[in-house]
């Protein structure tokens, strides 16, 4: 194992780094906007509509105030109505159901593909041909991570069933399936530019990107109060428009997000390279089973993939995932992350209690073992640090922190 200089701290992640790169560009785009006086929508807003449309192969992209706002845009355009049901995963951010409720619908819940964390499409198939459906309106896959879940299955089951078929591609931006961009595949998809994000604003963000101009132009409506023309409302909107000043900032990252998403699989290989290294993990990618009930010596020394403390993150052959972040499963994970703590490296859990187990969600009858791969990943998963700007040397030092945690 590679011994690693001992550093001071690792932060999960530092957009510093990212900042002082592309200092001067940010604020000339600032400086641009401010002497324009557009400061919501306009000029600015719809450039980045038009850019960001480019990218992911839409027609048409819709900028508003959140990622959060972009999956209620998105499933009011989809015109879910009140006692319609969406299917989506119970493992991911709290908005991908909490929208749902919003636009006045009701989440169902389908496991999770304990390979990749994404919705099981065997699963949401089995749901769909039984009886349990009639009240079903639309699919709504998670892209976690920054992997697309299987749209090839989604997209046969959305036209099969009738169902239209939305992308949370909050963390998925760059991300694609086979040769389509996350964006491009359904008949909506939803966006986040969180400061986290791998194409972050500097302050809250979102986008709904589409290939249909009749639900472009209801987005537009949608987002600013209903409206089509100043004082004329046609319907119940929200104002939830994007300010002029984030999508100037977008616009100077998304020229470096090609760049930084490669970055980030870079780090996503080293950090596989390195617990294998460590013995910590194997390269190989066998099926997912439960982590070992043994000790952190026995466990790491143990043959096979799956008799090491940590299970390495997988991508699907289909997929090019851009590692918005790169989460292990991890053996006594609340241990070593409390170890990691001490030693001022950064981590997160993304997430540890499932939707359907979530406080305010008790209402639709789920339970404790309803969704066993969804629950046991909650148990497991933990997030180390991931930014272009992660170097090798801090990476040592994490994967060498944990190997000191297991020995």
């Amino acid at each position: 194992m590679r011994v690693a200089k001992t550093l001071n701290s690792v932060p999960i992640l530092d957009l510093r780094r990212q900042y002082e790169v592309i200092h001067d560009e940010v604020w000339a785009a600032i400086e641009q906007v401010c002497a324009s006086q557009h400061y919501i929508l306009g000029p600015e807003v719809e450039a980045f509509e038009r850019e960001l449309a480019s990218f992911c192969g839409a027609t048409d992209a819709v900028g508003c105030s959140s990622g959060t706002d972009a999956l209620w845009l998105a499933l009011i355009a989809a015109e879910i109505r009140p006692g319609d049901q969406v299917l989506t995963s119970p493992f991911s951010f709290f908005a991908s159901a909490s929208a749902i409720v919003r636009a006045g619908g009701s989440p169902v819940f389908c496991d999770i593909d304990p390979q990749t964390f994404n919705l099981d499409p065997a699963k949401v198939e089995s749901f769909l041909r039984g009886r349990a459906r009639s009240k079903l309106h639309a699919l709504l896959p998670v892209h976690l991570y920054g992997q697309c879940a299987d749209m090839d299955h989604f997209r046969e089951l959305a036209k099969e069933f009738h169902l239209p078929l939305i992308e949370d591609a909050a963390q998925a931006v760059g991300a694609r399936w086979k040769n389509d961009q996350a964006g491009s595949m359904g008949v909506l998809a939803a966006f986040s530019f969180y400061p986290t994000k791998n194409l972050s604003a500097y302050g809250d963000a979102g986008m709904v990107t589409t290939n249909d101009a009749d639900m472009a132009a209801h987005l537009r409506r949608l987002r600013n109060h209903g409206s089509p023309q100043r004082y004329v409302h046609e319907e119940f909107g929200w104002n939830c428009r994007l300010d002029a000043i984030q999508a100037a900032i977008l616009r100077v990252k998304l020229k470096y997000l090609k760049e930084w998403n490669e970055a980030r699989r870079a780090r996503a290989a080293a950090y596989d390279r390195l617990f294998a290294e460590a013995g910590l993990a194997s390269i190989e990618r066998a099926s997912i089973e439960p982590l070992p009930l043994l000790n952190g010596r026995q466990a790491a020394a143990q043959p096979g993939p799956n008799r090491f403390p940590i299970h390495l993150p997988v991508a699907a052959p289909q997929a090019h995932h851009i590692f918005h972040q790169y989460v292990v499963r991890a053996y006594r994970r609340d241990e070593l992350r409390d170890f990691l703590t001490t030693r001022k490296i950064g981590t997160e859990i993304y997430y540890p209690i499932p939707l359907h187990l979530q406080p305010c969600f008790v209402y639709l009858g789920y339970r404790e073992g309803d969704f066993p791969e969804a629950e046991r990943a909650a148990k497991e998963v933990l997030a180390l640090p991931m930014y272009p700007e992660l170097t090798e040397e801090e990476q040592c030092w994490v994967v060498n922190s944990i190997a000191d945690f297991y020995c």
